[in-house]
C-alpha cells in the first residue's frame, strides 16, 4: 500500500485523511518536518510515498490526478507531492535539504509539500503537474480562505469532471458524437466493478475476432452480425482508454496491447471478409491485402512525418500557419478530421457496408476512401516540408533510419559502394520505381534484377542522415515497395492460397514495423539488431521473395510464402512480447485518434 504523510497543523473537521485512504494510501501524521523526513525514509522503498499538507482543501479527483498517476516518477498539486520508487531518492534529498535549511520551523505558516516541489524544480527534476481545470486544490492560509475554497469545491461536480476528462481531448467526429457520449459511462461501470483496461482491451479483441469469424461464414446473417460486433468492438476499444483515464490505470502492457490490438482486429476482420467472400465464390484476397498495405503505409507516413518534425527547430511554414488558422474555425476541424477517415469513421463505414452490401463493395469503398485520405494527408505534409525551413535533429534522423528497417544486405552494399549517389529520398524513389517496372514487365527474372537495384538504392538512401526536406518519405516508400512486391507476385502466381499466404506474410512484417514505431515513440530505440538481421531487413525479404517466385512453381511459391510468414511471425512476436512485458519497456499512450 502507498504511504501518505500529513504535515502541518491539522484542521478540525477536515476530510483529508479519509480522502487519502479512499485513494489507497496508508495515512501517517508527521509532527514536524524532521518527523516527515523520518517517515519517508521508513516507508517501504518499493512503494509510492506522498507528502500532503493537513490544511489541504480540494476535490478528491485533484488528489487522484496528482498523487496516483503511475506514468510519472514525481507528481504534485498545490499542497501535495508524491514520488514513485524511482523518484524516492530525489524526494528524500530535497526534504533533507529543506530540513537542514531550517524550513521545518515554518510549518505553521508555510506548506512543506509546496516547498519541496520548489526545491525539486530548482534541482531540475521533472515534476508532473496535472491540468486541474475547474477542480480545486489549495492550502488556505486563514479561515476565510478555507471557507471560500470549500465553497469552490461544492460548486464543481468532481465526478462530472472526472467522467468528462476520461474522454480523449482529440477524437474523430464519429467517436466524439456517437461513441463517447455513452462509452464513458460504460468505463465508469467497469471501474466500479474492478475491471481493468487490459481486460476491456482483450474483450474488444475477442469481439472483433468473433466479428471476423461471422464475416467468414459468407452468409447475410453472418455479415450483419459481423457489422454489429465490429461496432461493439470499437465501443470497447474506446472504453478501455476511457477506463484507463478515469481510474488512472496506466500500464506498459496496456499501452502495448492497445496499440497492437487495433491493427490485429482490423486486419483480422479484412481476412474474415475475404474468407466469407470466397465461400460465396468471389475472390477478394487481393483487395483485402491491398487494403492492409494501404492502411499500413498511411500509418508509416504519419509516424515518419511526426518523428521527423516533432523536435525540429525553426519548424514553421505558411502551410502549417494556414492549417492552424483553419483549426480556429469550428466546422473545418470536424471536416478535416473526417476526410482522413480515422479509425472511428473507417470502422463505422466497414461495419455498415458489411451488413448491407458485399465484401467486394466494402473493400472497394475502403480502398477509395483510404486512397483519398492518404493523398490528402501526404500532399499536405509534402507542402509543409517543402515550405518550412526546419533543422532536423540527429535523434529524428536516427528514428527515420530505424523506421526504414534496412537489413544486412543493405549494410554490406553500403560498405562496398562508399560514395552516395544522391539525395536519400530521390535514391529511394528511383529504386522503388525500378522495382515496380520490373514487377510489371512480365519477365520471370526481371523482378529479381529489380530487387537487386532496390537493395542498392536502400543502402544508398541511408548512406547519409535522413535530414532532407522529404527524407521522411523514405520509410513509407520502402513499406510500399516490399508489401507491393509480395502482393503483385502472389497475384500473378494465379494459384489458390497464394494471396492468403501473402496476406499472412505482410501481416507478420507489418507487425514488426508497428512494433518498431511504438518502441521509438517510447524512446526505447529500434528492435535489437539481431532481430533485423534474422528477418533480413526489407530489402533482403524483397529480394528473397522475388528469387522464390522465379525459381519455384506457383504451388511451391505459395508454400514458401507460408513458411516465411510463420518464421517471421514467430521471431517478431516472441521478441516483441519479451520486450513489452519487461521492466524496461516504455508506456506509450496515444491521446489522438490514429488513422
Amino acid at each position: 500500500m502507498s504511504t501518505a504523510i500529513l504535515t502541518g497543523q491539522p484542521v478540525p473537521g477536515s476530510s483529508i485523511e479519509g480522502d487519502l485512504r479512499s485513494l489507497g494510501f496508508d495515512v501517517r501524521v508527521a509532527v514536524d518536518a524532521a518527523d516527515a523526513e523520518r517517515l519517508v525514509a521508513e516507508a517501504p522503498c518499493e512503494q509510492r510515498v506522498a507528502l500532503v499538507d493537513a490544511r489541504f482543501v480540494g476535490h478528491v479527483h485533484a488528489l487522484r490526478l496528482g498523487l496516483t498517476d503511475p506514468r510519472f516518477p514525481l507528481g504534485a498539486v498545490p499542497g501535495a507531492v508524491t514520488a514513485q520508487p524511482e523518484g524516492r531518492v530525489t524526494l528524500a534529498r530535497a526534504l533533507a535539504r529543506d530540513n537542514s535549511a531550517g524550513g521545518g520551523t515554518a510549518l505553521a505558516v508555510d506548506s512543506l509539500p509546496d516547498r519541496i516541489v520548489t526545491a525539486l524544480a530548482d534541482d531540475g527534476a521533472e515534476v508532473y503537474r496535472p491540468e486541474l481545470g475547474s477542480l480545486v486544490a489549495a492550502v488556505p492560509a486563514d479561515p476565510q480562505a478555507r471557507n471560500e475554497a470549500r465553497q469552490a469545491v461544492a460548486d464543481v461536480d468532481d465526478e462530472a469532471v472526472r467522467l468528462k476528462s476520461a474522454v480523449k481531448s482529440r477524437d474523430g467526429f464519429f467517436t466524439t458524437h456517437f461513441i463517447s457520449p455513452y462509452s464513458r459511462y460504460l468505463a465508469r461501470w467497469c471501474a466500479r466493478r474492478g475491471l481493468t483496461p487490459n481486460q476491456v482491451t482483450t474483450a474488444s479483441l475477442i469481439t472483433a475476432l468473433i466479428a471476423a469469424a461471422c464475416a467468414a461464414t459468407g452468409t447475410r446473417g453472418g455479415f450483419i452480425a459481423a457489422g454489429v460486433l465490429l461496432i461493439a468492438s470499437f465501443v470497447l476499444d474506446c472504453t478501455d482508454g476511457q477506463l484507463a483515464r478515469y481510474s488512472l490505470q496506466y500500464s506498459t502492457l496496456g499501452a502495448w496491447l492497445d496499440a497492437t490490438f487495433d491493427r490485429a482486429k482490423e486486419y483480422a476482420y479484412y481476412a474474415g471478409l475475404a474468407l466469407g467472400a470466397a465461400r460465396g465464390g468471389d475472390d477478394v484476397w487481393a483487395l483485402a491485402l491491398g487494403a492492409m498495405i494501404l492502411q499500413t503505409c498511411r500509418h508509416v507516413v504519419d509516424f515518419s512525418f511526426n518523428e521527423a518534425n516533432h523536435d525540429a527547430t525553426a519548424n514553421t511554414s505558411p502551410t502549417a500557419a494556414l492549417s492552424d488558422k483553419l483549426d480556429s474555425v469550428g466546422w473545418t476541424v470536424w471536416v478535416r478530421r473526417m476526410i482522413v477517415l480515422p479509425i472511428g469513421e473507417r470502422w463505422a463505414m466497414i461495419a455498415v457496408l458489411t451488413a448491407a452490401t458485399t465484401p467486394r463493395i466494402t473493400f472497394y469503398a475502403l480502398l477509395i476512401g483510404c486512397a483519398f485520405a492518404a493523398t490528402y494527408t501526404t500532399a499536405g505534409r509534402v507542402l509543409r516540408s517543402l515550405t518550412r525551413k526546419a533543422q532536423r535533429t540527429d535523434r529524428a534522423a536516427q528514428a527515420l533510419a530505424d523506421l526504414a528497417d534496412n537489413g544486412p544486405l543493405a549494410g554490406l552494399l553500403a560498405r562496398v559502394a562508399r560514395a552516395p549517389l544522391g539525395a536519400p529520398f530521390l535514391v529511394a524513389l528511383a529504386g522503388t520505381v525500378v522495382l515496380a517496372v520490373a514487377l510489371f514487365s512480365g519477365m520471370t527474372w526481371a523482378p529479381v534484377a529489380g530487387a537487386v537495384v532496390y537493395a542498392i538504392a536502400a543502402a544508398q538512401a541511408l548512406y547519409r542522415p535522413l535530414k532532407g526536406a522529404l527524407d521522411w518519405l523514405v520509410p513509407p516508400l520502402f513499406r510500399a515497395a516490399e508489401y507491393g512486391t509480395v502482393l503483385i507476385l502472389a497475384a500473378t502466381a494465379d494459384v489458390n492460397k497464394a494471396l492468403p499466404a501473402a496476406f499472412g506474410l505482410v501481416a507478420a512484417v507489418a507487425y514488426h514495423h508497428y512494433d518498431t514505431v511504438y518502441r521509438i515513440r517510447g524512446n526505447a530505440g529500434a528492435p535489437p539488431a539481431w532481430l533485423v538481421r534474422a528477418i533480413g531487413g526489407h530489402e533482403g525479404r524483397t529480394l528473397l521473395v522475388t528469387v522464390l517466385a522465379a525459381l519455384l512453381t506457383a504451388s511451391q511459391f505459395t508454400v514458401a510464402l507460408t513458411v516465411l510468414a510463420v518464421a517471421v511471425a514467430l521471431l517478431v512476436l516472441v521478441e516483441s512480447i519479451r520486450f513489452w512485458v519487461s521492466a524496461g519497456a516504455p508506456a506509450v499512450h496515444d491521446e489522438g485518434e490514429p488513422a
